[in-house]
């Protein structure tokens, strides 16, 4: 009885839902275009929007956390453009990289600390505050110009490979292992959970609230950088436009994988499906002339659709499985903390 029942739950978790909508989405995608279902080009398609992805799983940690941040794409385009404007001053290509990822992790950095000072202003108002400053700066910067010129070499993090797999594809999945075991197999992971479940009872708990904040948006900012260096990579220079529409982009494909806006709640492995599924199908639908317009309505219908089943299946106000925590806070205990 109690193995068909935990087998039962196994398979009725959101996960499995997305890989039907994976295998629908391949599917379709295939009976559109004789194109499609071509392994080289499926595997070489995650060149166009796998640089996004590495936003998902910092956001990830966000979303659970109960916050949320607009300005990851204003950040990627701010690094880039630094990046950019650092190795054409002189600057050697190895140190503007690197450059990159702290301008990056600054951001967000930012973001964690005047958060956790004013904690009366909302995450929203603050990252859009600081969407908008950080685009500025770049703007300032370049005005509309590009920047690039960057050495040979630099382009294999866009379009390198090893063998048939691109570099790319090998990043996303080291880093998305990464985030998964820390979210799920480590106390700070825990912690998350404990304060997107209940953030005063995770106080009274022990935990520092205030640092998990600070370094969860100081990671978001580091991925933000880390995305800049792909897609700069990839395009061969940069603008101070560059990313736009990304925030919104990596939020539906977090709240696409099951993470609950409330916080709390989700898995690591939802998000990641996400990716593919809305990767793959804008690639699929772009085969076949596609207007984006449609395509964005698509996105925003399966965003929808996604929430409504997760409202039906689990519940109003109520937490999804994925997320053990929720008794213990219940109990006055924090997950993790001694």
């Amino acid at each position: 009885m109690d193995s068909s029942r935990s087998l039962r739950k196994f398979f009725f978790q959101w996960e499995w839902l997305l890989v039907l909508i994976f295998v629908a989405v391949n599917a379709i995608n295939g009976i559109l275009s004789p194109y499609y279902l071509d392994l080289g080009n499926l595997i070489g398609a995650t060149n166009s929007f796998l640089d996004m992805a590495f936003l998902v799983m910092p956001m990830a940690f966000v979303i659970i956390l109960g916050q949320i941040d607009i300005s990851v794409a204003s950040t990627v385009a701010l690094s880039a453009v630094i990046m950019a404007t650092g190795f054409n001053a002189g600057l050697p290509m190895p140190l503007a990289m690197v450059l990159c990822l702290a301008v990056g992790t600054l951001c967000g950095l930012v973001n964690g600390i005047i958060l956790t000072r004013f904690k009366e202003l909302p995450a929203m108002i603050v990252t859009l505050a600081t969407m908008t400053i950080y685009r500025g700066i770049a703007y300032v910067i370049l005005e509309d110009q590009a920047s690039g010129h960057f050495p040979e070499w630099f382009s294999f993090l866009g379009w390198g490979s090893f063998g048939p797999v691109p570099f790319i594809l090998v990043a996303f999945a080291v880093c998305a292992l990464a985030f998964g075991l820390v979210l799920h197999k480590t106390s700070f992971g825990r912690k998350v959970y404990a304060m997107g479940n209940n953030l005063t009872a995770a106080r009274y708990s022990g935990i520092k609230a205030e640092s998990v904040t600070i370094v969860v948006f100081a990671l978001t900012g580091l991925m933000a950088g880390v995305t800049a260096l792909f897609l700069s990579s990839r395009m061969g220079s940069t603008r101070p436009n560059v990313a736009q529409g990304y925030e919104l982009s990596v939020i539906a494909m977090v709240v696409l994988g099951g993470v609950s806006t409330a916080g709390g709640s989700g898995r690591m492995g939802g998000p990641v499906l996400a990716v593919f599924i809305i990767g793959f199908l804008t690639y699929g639908l772009g085969l076949v002339n596609i207007k984006a317009n449609v395509l964005l309505i698509i996105i925003g219908s399966l965003l929808i659709l996604s929430v409504l089943v997760l409202n039906l299946r689990f519940g109003k106000g109520k937490r999804r499985p994925g997320s053990p925590n929720a008794k213990m806070i219940a109990a006055g205990k924090a997950p993790g903390v001694k």
